[in-house]
């Protein structure tokens, strides 16, 4: 079973070994980094999960973006992920115990609308993340739309279009 401690409580340098392991040689380069670049992780909202023996087994990091409409008007979001669990461990539940901890920790029905870039059938079944209001957003990189997923408690209130960045 995971134990959910603050990510505040990693060493950073193990953080980084976990994304490494996680998402490969070249994760910087992903659409991901460049929305949330020259942010800082919420620390409030980002968490890790330690194995049985209490070794790092994942890390979840939520970061203020935004969406920026043509008309230059900044909505601000909030980016989950990346959700990164060692491959070893993949399919043991770190991952969902990862995102439950996060979006538990959230205000419920935030203002703030929640974005994140994953598959669409998973965090949609299990977290109420869609694709449908994002088919218009931009992204600083190449990306898949039916990827790019919102949760928001009213979409009716999200624009149409727009770039989504750095907050």
């Amino acid at each position: 079973m995971a134990t959910i401690v603050p990510l505040t409580n990693v060493q950073p340098d193990m953080i980084e070994q976990l994304l490494d392991r996680a998402f490969g040689p070249g994760r910087e380069a992903r659409t991901a980094y460049r929305i949330r670049e020259g942010a800082q992780w919420l620390e409030a909202l980002s968490f890790a999960a330690l194995d049985d023996e209490e070794y790092l087994a994942g890390t979840i990091q939520l970061w203020p973006v935004a969406l920026t409409d043509p008309d230059g008007r900044s909505h601000p979001m909030i980016m989950v992920g990346p959700v990164a669990v060692l491959p070893e461990k993949q399919n043991d539940g770190y991952g969902k115990a990862l995102m439950v901890a996060a979006l538990d920790a959230l205000a419920p029905g935030s203002a703030l609308p929640q974005i994140m870039i994953g598959d669409p059938e998973y965090y949609e079944r299990f977290f109420g993340f869609t694709a449908a209001p994002t088919q218009n957003w931009h992204c600083p990189g190449p990306f898949d739309r039916s990827r790019l997923l919102v949760r928001c408690a009213n979409p009716a209130i999200l624009p149409i279009e727009g770039m989504l960045g750095p907050w």
